[in-house]
């Protein structure tokens, strides 16, 4: 914490400046900005024709995952969300600090996922080949824009939320019925047999499916402000799955209609774009991209708007260091610079599939301490069930395990990365801990 004084730094929460709708709106402004537009292809690419049925796997796995966050949202309502979790399971050290600081780095990572999906969709537009160095410009042009529209506020958030999750789900879902009604049904490359997909490629195709929901876990950080947080959380959380589910197999299944496998594999990164020409010409791929303009511009606020009050938690919390660098304002603003400084060098430096591979790792690897912590501290307090517990834990080693292997033999560099971050994180929050309370 540097030695300054935060008495009139601290962050600051609006009580009641969050509806019910407006946290739903947030949650699957993330969740679809990053799982449709920028998975697609990625999913497909490991689970072959079977990739509609990944996105249905990974809802099961997010669905026992929500079991917790909803019990504790219901418990703990504020707005630390995961931070406060880890905290009442595990006190406050380095497992809690660790942890948090993992989820923390995933969601960071998503925001650089969709910043380069917004860059990637938007180069479709293009006639010719694209200069390497405009996804990662028009990505930071990006993440630039949501740092502007979080500075203005949450009433402006939560309206630009709702509206353009209002937008995305109705233009995504008019993609989806008429590319299958165009298509006349013929899911092209989606089989309930495949010639080459693999149980290990299914189930890192899920691990990756996982990032596609994973967003939920941005309304948890909105208990301090969403009105009534004891019900309207876990609500919002449940709500947001549940239309994600129905919008992502419906475009999966469109978007198999109209490609085969290795043309959605040779476009993972604007898979929904190629699928739209088929069936609507460069009319569906004007709309199309409209609308993963839309999508990422949502998610990417959303997330900034949710992550950057994450990261001022643990610091109120004193459980990461800070410094104002000279920076004027409260640790919400100071929070809000770091986590779009992060997410542009990663925009820059990293591609899709490292960058989702990475950010799937940091979550599950946080997503389990979550469950353990609850079975092993707080399981009567907040009365979940063990077996369901018990469960979360299994599908996510299963899906964590399955990745890591399928990485191990093609990309050891996400593998390295991310031992050397999971370490560094561990390590360096023991370190700091102890010079606190020293």
């Amino acid at each position: 914490m540097t030695g300054h004084d935060h008495g009139d730094r601290a962050a600051h929460y609006a009580k009641d400046s969050l509806t019910l709708t407006g946290a739903v709106a947030l949650g699957t402004g993330v969740m679809i900005g990053a799982g449709i537009f920028a998975l697609t292809g990625q999913v497909a690419q490991l689970a072959g024709e079977w990739f509609p049925l990944a996105f249905i796997a990974a809802a099961v796995v997010v669905a026992f995952s929500a079991y917790s966050y909803v019990k504790l949202s219901n418990a703990y309502p504020s707005a630390g969300g995961i931070a406060m979790f880890l905290e009442k399971a595990y006190g406050r050290g380095t497992m809690t600090a660790a942890c948090a600081l993992l989820m923390y780095l995933s969601m960071v990572i998503n925001e650089s996922l969709v910043a380069r999906t917004f860059g990637s969709y938007v180069m479709r537009l293009y006639d010719g080949t694209p200069p390497g160095w405009a996804v990662p410009v028009l990505g930071v042009g990006l993440l630039t824009f949501a740092f502007v529209v979080n500075i203005l506020g949450n009433k402006l958030i939560q309206t630009l939320s709702f509206v353009m999750a209002f937008l995305k789900i109705g233009g995504i879902a008019v993609f989806a019925i008429a590319g299958l009604a165009a298509s006349g049904m013929s899911l092209e490359s989606v089989s309930v047999d495949p010639a080459e997909t693999t149980l290990g490629g299914f189930l890192g195709a899920v691990a990756l499916g996982i990032l596609a929901y994973k967003g939920f876990t941005t309304i948890t950080n909105s208990g301090g402000e969403i009105v009534d947080p004891h019900r309207n959380v876990g609500r919002a959380i449940i709500i947001a799955i549940a239309i994600c589910v129905v919008i992502y197999v419906l475009v999966a299944l469109a978007v198999g209609a109209n490609l085969s496998l290795a043309e959605i594999v040779s476009a993972r990164d604007y898979a929904l774009a190629d699928a739209a020409e088929p069936a609507f010409g460069d009319v569906g791929l004007w709309f199309t991209v409209a609308f993963a303009i839309v999508a990422t511009v949502s998610g990417v606020i959303a997330s900034v708007f949710a992550v950057s009050r994450m990261l001022a938690m643990l610091t109120d919390m004193k459980l990461v260091p800070h410094s104002h660098f000279g920076m004027p304002g409260d640790i919400q603003k100071h929070t809000l610079v770091y986590t779009i400084v992060i997410a542009m060098f990663l925009t820059v430096f990293f591609d899709l599939g490292r960058i989702a591979a990475l950010g799937a790792i940091f979550y599950i690897v946080m997503d389990i301490a979550v469950h353990w912590g609850i079975l092993r501290h707080l399981r009567e307090e907040v009365n979940a069930s063990a077996w369901v517990l018990v469960t979360a834990i299994a599908l996510d080693a299963a899906v964590l395990v399955a990745l890591l292997m399928i990485k191990a033999s093609s990309d050891m560099t996400v593998v390295y990365a991310a031992i050397v971050g999971i370490v560094i994180v561990f390590a360096g929050e023991r370190l700091f801990l102890r010079r606190m309370d020293g």
